[in-house]
């Protein structure tokens, strides 16, 4: 107990120093929002209470009647059906029938069974509850001919047999399907031994089965019309369904013990029943023409409640206003001296979503008029400060840029210059000729006046001049191809030699093992916004991985260097955006992509 006193105590503390430590303003508001809400409620919940109880007893009333008019509608249908199968058992055609059936007669079954003909049909007519009737007897079964018997299941054999030998007397079997009869429809079958004249002894091998379709004892027991959360159900002692059609709980719910309450008293009995974490009013009363079936009506007390909800919106609704009301009142009373602070918090949020041209304007010169102003001269010391970071990063950036392609191009002149004087000592000054102009228009093509982008177009006419000089140098060691699927592709702006590097691995190392049969194709298209450029031959191959590896660090040597200044500039250029793969196998050739982003799409 002393620990418990301590333990709240300590958190009273707490609360306490919360309380203290929060503004005005909230304090103002907290209370006034603790007092309305109390206050309201309590009043909401006593008038809850109260309409509760009202709704439960009328319910159990309303329940109550209903359940004892359909079973007094239950018992007329059912006693109506007995009645039915007196009179049959009283006509002359059967009177005639069990005669026969007596003396076991079996040469007049036909004219016995065209006799009952009109005394079935007119026990169907005068009960439309009735779906068909079966006279089983030792000299055969009479039935109605308009319907089908189905001859491979004998009654002798069936459930209704085995329950007629415990009830001699006569019983309402439940829903069950109908074997008898083809269709298979589930029925409700009254099951009684026939008769032989007076002192009307039941014969004990001579049966009468009567067939009621089970959809037609729901519509009974639903005669009186749903209401919203409230169902009806046939069950017999046992707790078991007699009407599976209005039976959605199945076999869940436990009627057995809600059952066992009932008693012996012919008044519908009441009560409450918890089940599956609900409440549930339930009603029930027993059928006088069928001792063990149980008429039920059952509710649950939540949707019951439900119409209560209505009062439940109405208290919210005033609680809303009052609070609102409250809001209001105490922000009038504290805005005047908290609306400064507020802008200026304001502010500082939109600066951390790097808003950063805001400013704070006031025209008052109290302590948070200052606080603000010394916020303005600290944005612009900040703006200065990223400006001059930004110019200082995008210098550092286009000369890293021009460092790396100006690496490329003596690494081209030489390799090029070399192949010209080998030509020039040869003596093929034809081809000498030839490869000095394709070497001048492609300097004219790598200068580009200084800028670092150039168009498709200007990119591959440099390569097919790289490929001219290298043709003249090793004749008959390779083929190419340069195809561009969509020629509005060829005004897209790419970083210039981007792709006379890649061919030139192709050559030198790719086809260094040949002297003839070599092919490079290099293919460009668009591809999900970006401009995709593949760039194949049919080399010696290459260890992708170990490029791979190569290519995402700078080498410590000249040896596969082009590919990482091709990677490295691209990043520079697009970041993220761009990629590059190398892919192929020892002895399959080899295969470079390049994705490079549209500039529309950019």
């Amino acid at each position: 107990m002393n620990t418990f006193i301590a333990y709240c105590g300590k958190a009273w503390r707490q609360l306490a120093g919360r309380y203290y430590r929060i503004s005005i303003k909230q304090r103002i508001l907290f209370s006034f929002i603790v007092l309305i809400t109390l206050s309201i409620s309590a009043m909401g919940s006593f008038s809850y209470w109260i309409a509760a109880q009202e709704i439960e007893d009328n319910a159990y009333a309303s329940s109550r009647e209903t359940v004892s008019k359909t079973t007094q509608l239950l018992d007329s249908r059912l006693n109506d059906v007995a009645l039915s199968v007196q009179s049959l058992m009283l006509s002359d055609a059967y009177r005639k029938m069990m005669i026969d059936v007596f003396s076991h007669e079996v040469s007049n079954y036909y004219v016995h069974l065209s006799d009952l003909q009109y005394v079935l049909s007119q026990a169907m007519f005068n009960q439309p509850m009735i779906e068909n009737v079966l006279i089983v007897t030792p000299i055969g079964d009479f039935y109605s001919t308009t319907q089908t018997r189905a001859q491979d299941n004998s009654f002798y054999g069936s459930e209704l047999y085995d329950l007629s030998r415990e009830q001699p007397g006569g019983y309402w079997a439940k829903g069950h399907y109908d074997r008898l009869f083809t269709g298979s429809q589930r029925v409700i079958s009254f099951v009684v031994r026939g008769i032989y004249e007076y002192p009307y002894t039941p014969i004990s091998n001579v049966f009468i089965v009567v067939n009621i379709r089970e959809s037609r004892i729901g519509e009974l027991l639903n005669q009186g019309g749903q209401q919203p959360g409230r169902n009806y159900y046939l069950v017999n002692g046992e707790g078991e369904a007699v009407v599976e059609s209005s039976w959605p709980f199945r076999s869940k719910f436990p009627w057995k013990p809600v059952l066992a309450e009932a008693g012996t008293e012919d008044d519908p009995q009441e009560h409450s029943y918890s089940y599956g974490g609900k409440e549930y009013l339930v009603n029930y009363k027993s059928s006088a023409a069928s001792p063990d079936w149980i008429i039920s009506g059952m509710q649950s007390r939540d949707q019951l409640l439900g119409k209560l909800q209505r009062v439940q919106r109405i208290t919210l609704y005033v609680i809303g206003v009052f609070l609102l009301t409250t809001w209001l009142i105490s922000n009038q009373l504290t805005s005047a001296l908290l609306k400064p602070l507020f802008k200026l918090r304001r502010l500082m949020r939109r600066v951390e979503e790097n808003q950063l041209s805001v400013v704070y304007e006031s025209r008052y010169e109290d302590e948070v008029a200052q606080v603000g102003f010394q916020f303005n001269r600290m944005m612009s010391e900040i703006k200065a400060l990223i400006a001059d970071v930004k110019s200082k990063e995008e210098d550092k950036r286009h000369a890293e840029i021009r460092a790396l392609t100006a690496q490329m191009e003596p690494h081209f002149l030489y390799n090029t210059l070399n192949t010209v004087y080998c030509k020039s000592v040869m003596g093929e000054n034809d081809d000498v000729n030839e490869m000095i102009l394709s070497l001048s228009q492609m300097f004219q093509i790598g200068l580009s006046g200084g800028k670092d982008l150039i168009t498709l177009e200007d990119e591959l006419s440099h390569v097919r001049q790289y490929f001219a000089i290298q043709q003249k140098c090793y004749e008959g060691l390779f083929e190419y191809t340069v195809t561009v699927d969509d020629e509005e592709l060829l005004s897209c702006q790419v970083p210039k030699i981007i792709l006379q590097p890649v061919v030139e691995n192709s050559i030198q190392h790719g086809f260094s093992d040949r002297t003839g049969g070599g092919r490079i194709d290099i293919t460009a298209c668009r591809e999900q916004g970006m401009l995709h450029i593949t760039l194949t031959d049919n080399g010696r191959g290459l260890d992708a991985e170990l490029v791979k590896q190569g290519m995402s660090r700078a080498p410590q040597s000249k040896k596969g260097y082009a590919l990482f200044n091709i990677r490295h500039r691209l990043a520079l250029y697009y970041g993220a955006e761009a990629r590059m793969d190398v892919d192929g196998a020892p002895g399959k050739g080899s295969r470079t992509d390049l994705w490079i982003p549209l500039g529309e799409e950019r």
